[in-house]
């Protein structure tokens, strides 16, 4: 699989074919003392990204797609493999840019920019998990800041989206606290832990705000300054 190549910071001419793929954002300090940034989801993340979701198999479980394969089959060396590369796969062709989270330079999660689509339709989603042993301190607002805004800035975007199980409070306030705004419900949205569950769908658009999501989050005293 080779060394881990390095990615290239977030500025310059994005990329013709997948622009903000192989990016890695600024980082931004915390109130909490963490830092955190974004950067490429390399193979070699392979065995915390494992660890880290088998530790958290119930509580992903509740949220996340039915899996057609066992939690222990999708989690294991093979199922990282398929899950990888079929990643790289669709982020070399331009309709993924997946990301870690990384605090205080260590492996914290992932977040995802997804069917990424460009010309009249202009969108993408965005979706995330945070190792619970790093919840409860703003890592997931400040990575979804920096998604939002990078799927912007780089990937050229007008709209990002995404969806929420109904009385997901944790996944409702990081949303808002990012300037997201509830745009209604999707029955029986998607097949979740084996069964068929409502979401709701919160988005923005680039021209919803004057400034970033970042900016709005520093102003608000929920991140400290860029590093």
């Amino acid at each position: 699989m080779g060394q881990v190549k390095p990615s290239a910071p977030a500025y310059g001419r994005p990329h013709a074919i997948h622009p903000g793929w192989g990016e890695h954002t600024q980082t931004l300090s915390l109130p909490c003392g963490e830092t955190i940034r974004l950067r490429p989801l390399y193979y070699q993340d392979g065995v915390l990204w494992r660890e880290q979701r088998m530790t958290d198999q119930y509580s992903l479980q509740e949220v996340e797609p039915t899996s057609v394969h066992s939690w222990a089959q999708a989690h294991s060396h093979s199922g990282w493999r398929e899950y990888f590369f079929n990643a790289k796969q669709s982020a070399d062709s331009g309709f993924l840019v997946p990301l870690v989270i990384e605090v205080s330079g260590e492996f914290a999660g992932q977040i995802v920019l997804g069917n990424i689509q460009h010309g009249t339709t202009s969108d993408c989603w965005v979706g995330y998990w945070v190792y619970s042993a790093y919840r409860g301190r703003g890592i997931a607002t400040a990575a979804c800041a920096l998604a939002t805004d990078h799927a912007f800035s780089r990937v050229g975007l007008h709209r990002v989206y995404a969806t929420y199980l109904p009385g997901n409070i944790a996944s409702q306030a990081v949303l808002e606290n990012n300037g997201f705004r509830s745009e209604g419900l999707l029955r029986q949205n998607l097949h979740i832990n084996g069964q068929w569950r409502d979401h709701v769908l919160s988005a923005q658009t680039l021209q919803d705000y004057p400034d970033t999501c970042v900016e709005r989050l520093i102003s608000a005293g929920r991140a400290a300054a860029w590093q």
